[in-house]
């Protein structure tokens, strides 16, 4: 084999090498490209399933009538109504209150205590069960954009908790998040003594 024709062999393998080299790199490239795309598919769901719209979660809660201080309820109300005409399902009945519970597509909880004496509603409690600290976060907003326009300016006003008083009412709503467990509890009492007295 003289010179010339091993020089034209050599330069033929070169070219076949990288060509197969170039081929070889671009399958891995793609592959790692599929990997990543799938990755970023699996975690990260969309806000939109994780979390209801806080301000119609906030009209959940409150009722679908302006009447009473929440739901249709006023303090001094008897239990009987509370058990005829609440529309959450009922999840316990004591000798000092009775609660509901409702749970929305997304997976949040609702739970309402209505605490009687004498058979008159006397003080009702929210528990409220959220899925991220930016869902409790709009809940917040939403409810005391709300309670603000009712009762005017907060009483008392601190990071996780906030009062307003206004006949007939004192209302709190505290902010419960503890780690991963996020949530708003709201706590509506009479503004005092002679509200209930009023309503016999």
């Amino acid at each position: 084999m003289n010179s010339f024709t091993a020089l034209r062999f050599l330069a033929v393998a070169l070219l076949i090498g990288v060509a197969i080299a170039g081929c070889s790199t671009k399958t891995k490239t793609d592959d790692v490209n599929e990997v990543v795309v799938d990755s970023i598919n699996m975690s990260n769901p969309a806000p939109a399933d994780l979390n209801s719209d806080q301000s119609a979660l906030f009209e959940t809660i409150m009722g679908e009538t302006n009447t009473g201080i929440i739901r249709g309820v006023s303090f001094g109300d008897p239990v009987s109504k509370i058990r005829s005409g609440e529309k959450f399902e009922m999840f316990e009945d004591t000798t000092d209150h009775v609660g509901f519970t409702h749970d929305t597509e997304q997976l949040e909880t609702i739970d309402i205590q209505y605490y009687h004496t004498n058979n008159r509603i006397n003080r009702i409690t929210v528990d409220v069960y959220l899925n991220s600290p930016v869902a409790t976060q709009q809940l917040w907003n939403a409810a005391k954009r709300n309670f603000t326009e009712r009762y005017g300016a907060p009483k008392q006003e601190a990071a996780k908790s906030i009062t307003w008083k206004k006949t007939p009412a004192q209302v709190t709503i505290d902010n419960v998040s503890t780690g991963k467990d996020y949530g708003l509890k709201m706590t509506f009492a009479p503004s005092d003594k002679t509200v209930i007295a009023s309503n016999k």
